[in-house]
């Protein structure tokens, strides 16, 4: 008997986020209930009926009874849909009223039934369709609550699901605002760098920067802001950052790659270790004379992924604060927060983020993060 909507509702948009096969078709949910509720009634009233023998009179009125009751709530679903439209008090109202007058509608239909199959003389009488008000008033009000239950279940999931809709929104939002601060510390020092070499005329060496530069930025620009990369993806993209930086530092710049074969495919963040690199590059090569080392080493350890960015600068010991993270500009205050943000964005507690400064020197940052081969979030370009 039980029922939901109305028979030509339609799967709600937002049904795919959370999996619930049955109501998924809302149509086949409800004739379906419909079905199995008022065979069930069938049934359990002709047994009921059936307890001096199988008697033909009897179990016909029981038959009809039911097939008058299924056409009712037929009809009681769209008064309710209308119902459901209209401020609450009246439609509250008009939803009792529409009961009561479903309720005589069957009592008089079902007594009458019996008189035509039952009594000598057909007709319609006040005691029977009293009689069979009360029954029919339970079998209604039942029907009733279980259709205004499961569309509270329906409308109270689809309104979690919208909140979860919504609440990805903001963090895909939030992740891309995150990925986007990135981009234009590094973008004014590569143009500062081209100009400068534009002004000392050294052309070739421009124009190489600028054609890395542009290769870089396809590279950014195409992919998602949110989209995960593999882990060669985000080496071959430091590579090429790291050509383009070693253009201004030569051989003061001296980067060492130690990538693990088995973790190549996994997945992380795009450009997520970039700014840890411009970091190394800004506090070890900058002040050094000499440089330094920059090492970046990924490393399967069990289930998860081990990455470290070190280099072999002065580390703290200059009262330097990486925290500002290579960017000091109050414009973009991009710095460690920025990183420890997307990982809990991308993994939430599920990620480890340490940073050491060694007392003779140097400063790693480690970063370890589960093993995935598949881009939870959305692919990348």
């Amino acid at each position: 008997m039980a029922t939901l909507l109305s028979p030509t509702a339609q799967p709600s948009r937002a049904a795919a986020l959370n999996v619930r096969p049955f109501f998924e078709d809302k149509a086949r949910a409800f004739w379906t209930l419909q079905a199995a509720g008022w065979t069930g009634y069938l049934l359990l009233r002709g047994v009921a009926s059936m307890g001096n023998g199988v008697q033909l009179d009897v179990l016909v009125p029981v038959v009809i009874e039911s097939i008058v009751g299924y056409c009712i709530t037929l009809l009681l679903s769209t008064l309710y849909g209308y119902c459901r439209r209209l401020p609450r008090v009246w439609g509250v109202l008009l939803s009792i009223l529409t009961l009561l007058g479903a309720t005589l509608l069957y009592a008089t239909l079902t007594a009458f039934a019996f008189s035509f199959i039952n009594a000598p003389e057909p007709g319609l009488s006040l005691g029977p369709v009293v009689g069979y008000l009360f029954l029919n008033f339970v079998v209604l009000a039942g029907w009733s609550a279980l259709y205004f239950a499961i569309n509270f279940y329906l409308i109270v999931e689809d309104q979690i699901d919208e909140l979860r809709l919504l609440e990805m929104q903001a963090s895909s939002a939030q992740l891309a605002m995150l990925r986007y601060q990135l981009n234009p510390h590094f973008l004014f020092n590569t143009l500062n760098s081209i100009s400068t070499l534009v002004l000392l005329k050294q052309t070739e060496r421009a124009n190489a920067m600028l054609s890395r530069l542009s290769s870089f930025l396809r590279y950014t620009l195409a992919n998602e802001p949110t989209a995960h990369v593999t882990v060669a993806q985000e080496v071959e993209t430091l590579k090429l950052y790291l050509e383009i930086e070693k253009m201004r530092f030569e051989e003061r710049l001296r980067p060492e790659f130690e990538i693990d074969a088995r973790i190549e495919r996994a997945r992380l963040p795009s450009l997520l270790l970039q700014p840890l690199v411009e970091n190394a590059i800004k506090y070890a090569v900058t002040p050094q004379e000499e440089g330094a080392e920059i090492r970046v080493s990924a490393q399967l350890a069990g289930d998860r992924v081990r990455i470290a960015v070190s280099d072999t600068g002065p580390g703290l010991q200059d009262g330097g604060n990486r925290q500002s993270l290579a960017v000091h500009a109050p414009s973009t205050q991009v710095g460690l927060a920025n990183i420890r943000e997307r990982l809990a964005q991308a993994y939430g507690p599920n990620h480890r983020f340490e940073t050491r400064s060694a007392p003779a020197g140097g400063f790693s940052v480690e970063i370890e993060i589960p093993f995935q081969l598949e881009d939870v979030n959305r692919e990348a370009a």
